[in-house]
């Protein structure tokens, strides 16, 4: 699924295939394989810009994974890893501009400012495969198998720490499977959370609008000052509420606090309950900072949330108290 048409395959037997005949790069048919091929390309060049920058305060993701995918790194065979088709399909480009002299400038791309680190686009020695690499491959085969929702920005966010996870175990024998292992439990955790990630069922029942309006109803019933607060400041649950419910808290806390919130997360049974009642206890908790503050500063507090002393246990421990004072439906 991830090598290009008309590939050899060296290892099989199996010769070049003439693509001419039937098949080739031009052909427009939706059917032709290398149509669907530079389609891909359009998901894969926004996967690989978002796992490229995954955890930049790690450097885990960048440094080199004990086991790479073999039969890819293998040089006796044709193919292309994922960050190559990367490089052939994003062409660097140059900005010409004519002087008033009529003379014509070339200004060099590679003078010009990148967003990201130069570091992270060093390749690594031949035969070596990053972290990052492992997840963009884990991606972009999850959307080539679920073409309904695809790749949304975000997916990395919630692959990122379920493969830490996976990868660091101690025990070789686990970590050597993190990739299937990964795949296997990301593709079952989105069948749960999907719906955040479909625009189209923003507004529905089963979508993320309604989930954000539960955060203000449950903290209605919890702290009703603090609630008409925050409506009086006109702070919708939008402004936060979306990046911390659909991503999970993974962009709000460190990787180690956000998979400490995880184990409770999924252990609970009502777990996305649970979620809703992690985000209010992530309110209770700053409360007296939110009732002082103004628009602008508790704008602040809730995209950049406080994390006192770096434990989020209290977070959990507030969570666990409002989830047991609820009557039992």
């Amino acid at each position: 699924m991830i090598i290009q048409p008309g590939i050899a395959k060296v290892k099989f037997g199996i010769s070049r295939e003439d693509v001419t005949l039937e098949d080739h790069p031009l052909n427009p048919n939706p059917d032709s394989r290398w149509n669907t091929y530079f389609k891909d390309n359009e998901v894969l060049l926004q996967i690989d810009k978002d796992v490229r920058r995954l955890c930049p305060d790690f450097s885990f993701f960048i440094k080199a994974t004990d086991y790479p995918c073999l039969l890819i790194m293998d040089p006796e065979n044709e193919y292309e890893t994922l960050r190559k088709r990367v490089e052939q399909t994003t062409l660097k480009s140059q900005t010409v501009a004519r002087n008033r002299s009529g003379l014509t400038n070339v200004s060099s791309p590679l003078k010009t400012s990148t967003s990201y680190p130069l570091n992270e686009y060093e390749p690594l020695p031949s035969g070596c495969e990053a972290h990052w690499e492992v997840v963009e491959r884990i991606l972009f085969i999850y959307a080539k198998l679920n073409p309904g929702i695809a790749y949304v920005q975000g997916m990395n966010e919630i692959v990122g720490p379920v493969y830490y996870t996976f990868a660091t175990n101690p025990n070789s024998a686990w970590k050597e499977h993190a990739e299937a292992d990964t795949f296997f439990c990301f593709t079952n955790l989105m069948a749960e959370i999907r719906d955040n990630f479909i625009k189209s069922l923003d507004d529905s029942q089963c979508g993320i609008t309604s989930k954000m309006e539960k955060v203000y109803a449950t903290l209605k019933e919890d702290d009703e000052e603090l609630y008409l607060k925050l409506q009086e400041q006109n702070i919708k649950p939008q402004f936060f509420a979306f990046r911390w419910l659909t991503l999970l808290f993974s962009q709000e806390f460190v990787l180690p606090d956000v998979i400490r919130i995880w184990d409770s997360l999924f252990a609970d049974e009502e777990r996305f309950d649970f979620l809703l009642n992690v985000s209010c206890a992530m309110l209770i908790l700053i409360r007296d900072q939110l009732l002082a503050g103004d628009f602008t500063v508790n704008m602040r507090l809730l995209q950049d949330y406080p994390l006192s002393d770096g434990d989020v246990l209290p977070i959990l421990k507030k969570a666990k108290e409002l989830r047991d004072s609820k009557p039992n439906l």
